[in-house]
């Protein structure tokens, strides 16, 4: 099992939103290596939900009902015979006793070389096994 981290504006979609659907399709997603990283995505595999703008935490989990696959309002594919945008299945999981932010996360050296930190804009990315561990014991999840 994988874990992931998604990003989202909670303004837009929150992790309250995501409880109150109980599950919902991510999608929306555009940047190349985010995408790169959601078709990776396995039914199983479980996703940090990050609120991006004021927020700027870890805010839950989420667990991936159904691996990457085309979006169905965007079809096409790509020159790999990839789904050009790709999007997965999410239901709730667990909210996080105490919501890890960015600040927290830049602050701890173990993160140094994390997407988060290095590639601030980028939406999908993977959560390497220790510093998920890591992450989730920050978190309380």
């Amino acid at each position: 099992m994988a874990t992931f981290l998604l990003k989202t504006e909670p303004g837009t979609y929150s992790f309250d939103d995501l409880v109150r659907d109980e599950a919902t399709t991510w999608d929306g997603v555009t940047n190349a290596a985010a995408l790169i990283a959601l078709r990776a995505m396995k039914k199983g595999d479980e996703a940090l939900v990050y609120h991006s703008g004021d927020e700027r935490a870890i805010v839950g989990l989420a667990k991936v009902t159904r691996a990457g696959y085309a979006d169905p309002m965007r079809p096409e594919m790509n020159a790999k015979g990839e789904p050009k945008f790709a999007v997965v299945n999410l239901k709730a999981g667990k909210r996080a006793r105490s919501p890890v932010t960015l600040a927290q996360i830049k602050a701890d050296r173990r993160f140094a070389k994390f997407q988060l930190v290095t590639i601030s804009r980028l939406s999908v990315m993977p959560v390497p096994p220790e510093l998920d561990r890591a992450l989730r014991e920050m978190a309380g999840l």
